[in-house]
């Protein structure tokens, strides 16, 4: 049974998310936070946390920051309006497992829960390249080692927003050997997730 927070200012919306969340086989919400801070003190018993952005007293931000140096298995997911949220960069830097839209349909987002809880992260990917195009560095950094021919055609997959069962398939090996990749892809750009390796893999400008 995967327990999820339900942290956003709006009531509706909690109570929205929560009814949907709970009407889900294996799924279970274990509570609501109206602010950041309250979702600190309540992410210990979640194993996700769907966290809005703009919130009083402490916003989505720094409570995913928090969240991940406390709760490290606690796996945060942005549920944002883009347009008015500049912040997402800075909150997916922070930690969190992925981010998508409001308006995503709700069987969008229940599969969304299931892939960030299982270990794996999500973007949204229409998002991740107006994100990408007015918050990557125009810098590139420098990396631990080289990129091969095969971790670039992985990396750029993952920035394609599939995941490491649809990788294999299309490339025609076992999920274990993509997950290996992707190990070695994190440790060489620094990356602590699949959505901070995006990240990094454009800021790298190996993905483009």
């Amino acid at each position: 049974m995967i327990s999820v927070l339900v942290a956003d200012d709006q009531p509706l919306i909690r109570t929205s998310f929560r009814r949907l969340v709970d009407s889900a086989p294996g799924l279970r919400t274990i509570g609501e936070a109206a602010t950041g801070e309250e979702a600190v003190r309540l992410a210990g018993c979640a194993d996700l946390v769907l966290m809005d952005v703009r919130m009083p007293v402490m916003d989505g931000i720094e409570a995913t920051r928090r969240i991940y140096s406390d709760h490290p298995d606690t796996r945060v997911l942005i549920v944002t309006t883009f347009d008015l949220d500049e912040y997402v960069y800075g909150a997916l830097r922070a930690g969190a497992a992925g981010f998508l839209l409001k308006d995503t349909p709700p069987a969008d987002l229940l599969k969304a829960i299931d892939v960030i809880a299982s270990g794996e992260s999500l973007l949204a990917p229409t998002v991740t390249r107006r994100l990408i195009e007015r918050y990557v560095s125009p810098a590139p950094p420098s990396l631990a080692s080289p990129i091969t021919a095969r971790e670039r055609e992985v990396l750029t997959l993952v920035a394609s927003g599939l995941s490491n069962a649809e990788i294999a398939e299309k490339l025609f090996v076992t999920v274990g050997t993509v997950k290996t990749h992707v190990t070695h892809l994190l440790t060489k750009l620094g990356a602590r997730n699949r959505v901070h390796l995006v990240i990094a893999a454009y800021e790298a400008r190996i993905v483009r």
